[in-house]
């Protein structure tokens, strides 16, 4: 653990957001354990949309390991999935070896796509649960986090839609304002008023038009006379 933190393995700046909405969930575990199925209980009940791709992994023993590796290579390499949840159910601390593995924790690290480590229960600790971007303190809380809950998206849904309803409600009010506003006028009350206002501007720029027409020719006289 001191090597792998030195080399930045678990620096938090690596750590990688889940998504909020995820259209694929990458399993690795094993296709016959508890976990795998408490998994896929929980995720289709909280967020039936999201496809669930299971990986069979071995989870102890020897090979668990590598394994477990070929797993987190198989969905980056595919590109299969959105959030990857790598783990198993409880166990004894033998059990649970594999997911201390140096190579399994550089390549969870690795992993461009994001990584939930679920190994155990609660009060298990692996090298992995510190080189994924989250650790889950089970599987079942592992689903969980992988997914939204559908009536708390509904329920926000409902908040927007309440929202917008108010927005155009306190719109359509403002413009009818403007409207009653505009339709008091008088120019559009009374047109002739209108017309009859910009007849009497029309008539003084035309009386102050001739005037000054009038003065130049006035003055253009007498500097003729004068130059005569």
């Amino acid at each position: 653990k001191q090597r792998l933190a030195a080399q930045g393995v678990f620096a938090p700046e690596k750590k990688k957001t889940l998504p909020k909405i995820p259209k694929t969930i990458g399993v690795i575990t094993s296709p016959t354990g508890a976990a795998v199925r408490d998994i896929i209980n929980i995720a289709t009940r909280r967020f039936p949309f999201a496809k669930i791709v299971v990986y069979p992994a071995l989870v102890q023993g020897e090979n668990a390991a590598s394994s477990l590796i070929s797993g987190i290579r198989y969905f980056n390499d595919t590109g299969s999935a959105d959030v990857i949840i790598i783990g198993r159910g409880g166990g004894s601390i033998e059990d649970l070896w594999a997911f201390n593995d140096e190579n399994l924790a550089k390549t969870v690290c690795a992993s461009e796509i994001p990584v939930i480590s679920a190994v155990g229960h609660e009060t298990d600790f692996t090298i992995c649960d510190f080189a994924a971007d989250l650790r889950a303190p089970t599987p079942s809380a592992a689903a969980e986090l992988a997914v939204p809950d559908t009536r708390n998206l509904l329920g926000r849904l409902a908040q927007l839609q309440a929202i917008s309803r108010q927005a155009v409600a306190h719109r359509l009010q403002t413009e009818q304002k403007r409207l009653t506003a505009l339709r008091e006028r008088r120019c559009l009350s009374t047109p002739l008023f209108y017309v009859e206002g910009q007849s009497m501007r029309l008539d003084y720029a035309t009386r102050a038009f001739a005037n000054a027409a009038q003065m130049q020719m006035t003055k253009a006289d007498r500097r003729l006379v004068s130059l005569s």
